[in-house]
């Protein structure tokens, strides 16, 4: 085993020294403007194995009502978005798994819905940026063990976990962040009656298969060498993050409710872990959680690894309690 992990250190300590530079991506990426860049350690920057579009975005989503919709477990996790008065949709985990963007127009909206399975984090964005509406792909690339994104419009490469361009033309640019939440199937159509569901896009993938089984009781996440978490938080915990503050899911799972720092966070049981068990239906219940304002309105956060929180946001705050 010693052995094992050993060789393991030295070929990814080979391939960080092989790609350290944007000289080395370049071949691959020859449209992407490398002279613009927030990235100051290229080291950071590692293939996740797949490369560009090795994993496809889906760009055509199909809906269907979700009384037409089976084969899905009533604990499995979806991402729920809802858009002025347009019908709620969801967008189940068993599809993102494996193609981690869905381009789509909610309500008149063109937004990106996104899952990192090695981060766990699942945002929606809004894909206007810099004049333009663009469109996200799979980059094959990993920063901190969480997904680059690219835009198709200029190549430009984007940061799932914080919504921002780090390399090429739009470097610097923001992507606004809007409410979306994870949730069960069951809650989802106990919640809205009248929603969608998208259909099972037309890929040859093995949807509802955990392909990172047991990942998030795991004592390191894949391809992370960064600083663990503070306050002896395990490294995959999930929590729950709102701007730069971070609630641990043992805190949420306890006090079921939490108000402070002016939004409320509540936690409920009933959500299967999507990196559990190898079949996503049969995960451990994490639960889900919702966030809101003072005035009930859905707050745009994150469910995340803990130590995926403390790599993009080092200097964020930790909201442990007493």
């Amino acid at each position: 085993m010693r052995i094992k992990a050993a060789i393991m250190a030295i070929t990814l300590g080979l391939a960080s020294m092989a790609s350290a530079s944007p000289e080395f991506w370049s071949r691959e990426w020859p449209e992407t403007n490398f002279e613009k860049t927030s990235i100051k350690n290229w080291v950071e920057i590692l293939s996740g194995g797949p490369p560009k579009d090795g994993i496809p975005a889906i760009d055509d989503p199909q809906f269907v009502e979700i009384d037409q919709k089976s084969g899905i477990g009533g604990m499995e996790p979806v991402i729920t978005v809802k858009i002025g008065d347009a019908r709620a949709r969801a967008y189940p985990i068993r599809y993102l798994t494996w193609h981690e963007i869905v381009n789509d127009t909610v309500g008149g909206v063109p937004v990106a819905v996104t899952f990192c399975p090695l981060c766990n984090s699942a945002l929606t964005f809004d894909r206007r940026a810099a004049g333009r509406v663009l469109s996200f792909g799979v980059s094959g690339k990993l920063r901190n063990s969480d997904m680059i994104m690219y835009d198709r419009e200029t190549q430009s490469w984007w940061q799932q976990a914080i919504g921002e361009a780090i390399v090429g033309e739009l470097t610097g640019t923001e992507l606004t962040l809007m409410a979306s939440w994870m949730e069960s199937w069951d809650q989802f159509k106990a919640a809205h009656p009248d929603g969608l569901v998208m259909a099972e896009p037309p890929w040859n993938r093995s949807y509802g298969r955990n392909p990172y089984r047991n990942y998030d009781s795991s004592q390191r996440p894949f391809l992370y060498s960064g600083e663990l978490p503070p306050h002896d938080i395990p490294a995959l915990m999930r929590v729950v993050r709102v701007e730069d503050r971070a609630w641990p899911m043992d805190r949420l799972a306890r006090e079921g409710t939490i108000s402070e720092a002016g939004v409320t966070v509540s936690w409920r049981p009933g959500q299967a872990s999507a990196l559990d068990d190898g079949t996503i239906a049969r995960g451990r219940d994490v639960g889900s959680v919702r966030v809101r304002n003072a005035q009930g309105r859905d707050v745009p956060h994150d469910v995340m690894f803990a130590f995926a929180f403390h790599a993009f946001w080092p200097d964020g705050t930790w909201m442990i309690g007493r």
